[in-house]
């Protein structure tokens, strides 16, 4: 069994310090709030993590009373809770919460927000410690940070603390200008940009894995490792998403955050206890020392790809082309794999293989490394007649770590692949958000990207997104519900390789 709770051990030396608080919620009517923000701090409370005391004010468009806010809450929490939610101790949770409808471009709304912020502070004795998640549109981003200033919201006598979610800019001019903007408001040890990739338990643990596992230590020799290959596939297409989707692709919605943070935290190699601001600039490290794709090797090291028509799960599924809201003539990438070199010690030569996609076969997120034959024979068994060695992290949907090795079977006097398995000890792991959430709270941003991450990660896409709009790579097309293209099994099979 695996021993992977990241958040017990932050519990061990933060628990104590987690003080009342306000949390400003933008777009408290949208559907990351349902899905996903209301039950994380439902799962805090229930377990103890949130303040004695604290303040929820959801902000949106839609005129709502207090009453029937907590009602839609309520039954965000009973849709998509991962446990059970108990009705003690329920209705206190839904008190805490109240809504203000908002329109982010007008001034009165932040007078007005201001008011019932330091009403309910009033009312609960609570310090000016004040959290502000942003889930909106990338374009309210600035309207709402210079408006927190200006209206004196930002303002308090404690902490404020801003979570944006991504996009975080939609290149790298934006990007840069939209950092300069949020840094007129706070300061970058203020800004929390959430990944919820990284508040994934096993993500979290590739920090300690080393550290804590001499067995795998002695895996991770620079002489051992073939390659590393990381997969995000999903099973879903554009769904509801095409006016966003469209204008970003995988290369913007998954490879320029979600899958570089993967390769950043695989390639951090530990071997001892790092503090938190050691390995965001392990991180940074990392992201300067990747070997740009551009040019001539352009070609060689990269597959963009878009889905046509297929079955998933059995089920007839449309072309990109033709989900609603996409245009007919669209050349937005649906797919990416790539071949990428960090020019660093340790892993230098060692190719990491990424690939994303959108109505693939399965949905999965998993690290593999793979480790090179034996260059001698083992008796009668060469090298080409055994199966590689692998270590297999599946980070969702379910967590686990695999090794596979080659076992003799009686029978036939062959040696197979078997594989061996360690599943979580837990059944009912936090939510990334919750993780995030908590971490937030507590001012530990470890596992935020940094603005110096997000700028070295939109310096190495640049090129390629130039390279897209200039159609200096072809854009090739997979059946939906396949695994993707083939050309992205021929960049595999060009270094004597192929996808696990």
């Amino acid at each position: 069994m695996l021993s992977n709770d990241p958040s017990s051990k932050k519990e061990e030396n933060n628990e104590q310090n987690v003080t009342g608080m306000t949390i400003v919620l933008f777009g408290a009517t949208g559907d990351l709030a349902k899905r996903k923000l209301y039950p994380a701090l439902y799962n805090l409370y229930i377990e103890n993590k949130m303040p004695e005391t604290f303040s929820v004010i959801g902000l949106g468009r839609t005129p709502y009373t207090d009453d029937v806010f907590q009602t839609k809450v309520e039954q965000s929490l009973r849709n998509y809770s991962r446990g059970p939610v108990h009705d003690k101790g329920l209705q206190q949770f839904l008190t805490s919460f109240r809504y203000c409808t908002f329109d982010a471009t007008e001034t009165d709304s932040y007078k007005k927000l201001n008011g019932l912020i330091e009403q309910r502070e009033n009312e609960l004795s609570l310090p000016q410690n004040r959290l502000f998640y942003l889930s909106v549109a990338p374009s309210l981003i600035d309207v709402i940070t210079s408006n927190l200033t200006t209206s004196g919201v930002s303002q308090t006598t404690g902490w404020k603390r801003l979570i944006v979610e991504k996009p975080f800019g939609s290149d790298l001019a934006s990007a840069r200008e939209l950092n300069e903007k949020l840094r007129t408001a706070f300061h970058e040890d203020e800004i929390y940009r959430i990944d919820h990739y990284l508040g994934k338990p096993m993500v979290q643990n590739l920090e300690t894995l080393i550290l804590v596992n001499p067995v795998l230590d002695s895996l991770f020799n620079h002489q051992l490792i073939a390659n590393v290959q990381i997969t995000a596939s999903e099973t879903v297409g554009v769904e509801s998403r095409a006016p966003y989707y469209d204008k970003a692709g995988a290369i913007r919605d998954m490879v320029q955050n979600h899958m570089l943070q993967l390769v950043m935290m695989t390639a951090l190699h530990l071997p001892r206890k790092a503090q938190p601001e050691e390995i965001r600039t392990k991180k940074v490290e990392i992201m300067k020392a990747l070997r740009p794709i551009q040019g001539e090797t352009l070609q060689d090291n990269l597959i963009r790809a878009q889905y046509v028509e297929g079955d998933v799960f059995g089920i007839d599924v449309p072309a990109y082309r033709e989900e609603p809201g996409v245009p007919q003539s669209s050349m937005n990438d649906t797919y990416i794999a790539a071949r990428l070199f960090i020019d660093n010690e340790f892993w230098n030569g060692i190719p990491f293989y990424l690939r994303t996609g959108k109505r693939l076969d399965k949905k999965s997120t998993r690290i593999v490394f793979e480790f090179k034959e034996r260059p001698a024979e083992i008796d009668d068994y060469t090298p080409e007649g055994l199966a590689p060695n692998l270590l297999i992290l599946e980070i969702s949907p379910n967590e686990s770590i695999s090794l596979q090795v080659n076992m003799k079977n009686p029978s036939t006097d062959r040696f197979e692949p078997s594989t061996i398995t360690f599943t979580s000890n837990s059944n009912n792991q936090p939510e990334a958000y919750e993780v995030l959430l908590h971490d937030a709270m507590l001012g530990n941003a470890t596992f935020f990207a940094n603005w110096k991450e997000v700028e070295l990660s939109w310096q190495w896409i640049q090129p390629l997104l130039e390279a897209f709009k200039e159609n200096e790579l072809p854009l090739v097309t997979y059946s939906a519900g396949s695994t993707g293209p083939r050309e992205a099994r021929q960049l595999l099979a060009a270094d004597h390789f192929k996808w696990w």
